[in-house]
């Protein structure tokens, strides 16, 4: 597939500015959901002709990040189907921003929200979620995410009339939010020619559901999953598949090629497009940029043609101040 540089440029400079992220008279909070613009990267390939990297600014929905989507789809669907009867709060596991999306919803929509998360989670993401008013049951740090899950089954096996279990892990609302939203914004966004899609599996429901649905419009798109390289890492949200408790919705043969990212070259990367690009990103978003690269630099080995990879960039560096590796060199 080859298209002309200067036709590309024109095409994605009209999703390089969002708009204004602000509530118009008369749309909901559940409007500002979706829709996020692509970014251009072209600080970072000015030595990789023939390839444009562009990532989709998940922070500009209402809730921080990416995981809006799934969030606001899974809390429809359980209303829809019964499952989540008026009087019942709301219970799952998180790693932060799943749980900063459910609270802001639980606020704005009047239903009680109870979260099971690590300890060691961002102090960014605990004021958030306290300026929500969630219930937050904190968990073992050296169990990560692992131990959230295992305390909300926990709790909604004790509990079955209290609470309505999220379960995004397992629930297909999760991935189906991408698949009809991320997936369709994405192809339309540029204008089909997209030719790699890149994203950081967790719950893997947003790179099930978007590369499900690219592949449908385009079979030849490569879809490429990221994890951590270690149980061990600092990747918030993020999953080590071979190490972790699975999610139900994650499907190991859906992925062209999976790709382990170490923590400190998403830590480098993300100081990097900082001090470079003028843009602070969350780790994974810093992630799959890393990934994004490293994939441009073996297509450009390889003399293939133009390519256009999107990532996700699942939130900003917001939540992640208080870290100390924005400060290292």
């Amino acid at each position: 597939m080859v298209h002309s540089s200067a036709r590309l440029a024109a095409t994605f400079s009209a999703h390089h500015a969002p708009e204004p992220a602000v509530l118009r008279p008369g749309q909901s909070l559940l409007d500002r959901i979706g829709n996020t613009p692509l970014l251009r990267f072209d600080q970072l390939t000015v030595d990789l002709p023939g390839v444009t990297l562009l990532g989709k600014a998940e922070w500009h929905n209402p809730g921080g990040s990416v995981k809006d989507r799934a969030a606001a789809n899974i809390v429809a669907e359980g209303r829809r189907s019964g499952q989540f009867a008026p009087g019942k709060t709301l219970l799952d596991a998180t790693s932060g921003n799943t749980g900063i999306a459910y609270a802001m919803l639980g606020a704005a929509q009047g239903f009680p929200v109870t979260l099971c998360m690590p300890q060691n989670v961002s102090a960014e993401r605990k004021k958030i979620l306290g300026a929500y008013g969630a219930n937050i049951f904190y968990t073992d740090p050296g169990d990560g995410s692992d131990g959230a899950i295992r305390l909300a089954r926990e709790l909604a096996a004790k509990h079955p009339d209290l609470y309505f279990y999220a379960d995004q892990y397992s629930n297909p609302a999760n991935w189906l939010a991408h698949y009809h939203g991320t997936a369709n914004e994405i192809w339309q966004q540029t204008e089909g020619r997209i030719t790699h899609f890149v994203a950081m599996l967790g719950t893997s429901g947003t790179f099930m559901g978007t590369t499900r649905r690219l592949v449908e419009l385009n079979p030849t798109i490569r879809c490429i999953s990221l994890q951590p390289d270690s149980a061990f890492h600092g990747i918030e949200g993020a999953k080590h598949m071979a190490t972790a408790i699975v999610p139900q919705i994650y499907d190991p043969m859906l992925a062209d090629e999976n790709l382990e990212i170490a923590t400190e070259d998403a830590y480098a990367m993300a100081r990097r497009i900082g001090r470079e690009c003028g843009l602070l990103l969350g780790i994974s978003a810093s992630a799959g940029i890393f990934a994004s690269l490293k994939i441009a630099a073996q297509l450009r080995l390889r003399e293939e043609q133009e390519a256009v990879i999107v990532t996700i960039l699942c939130d900003s560096g917001d939540k992640y101040l208080s870290e100390r590796f924005w400060t290292e060199t």
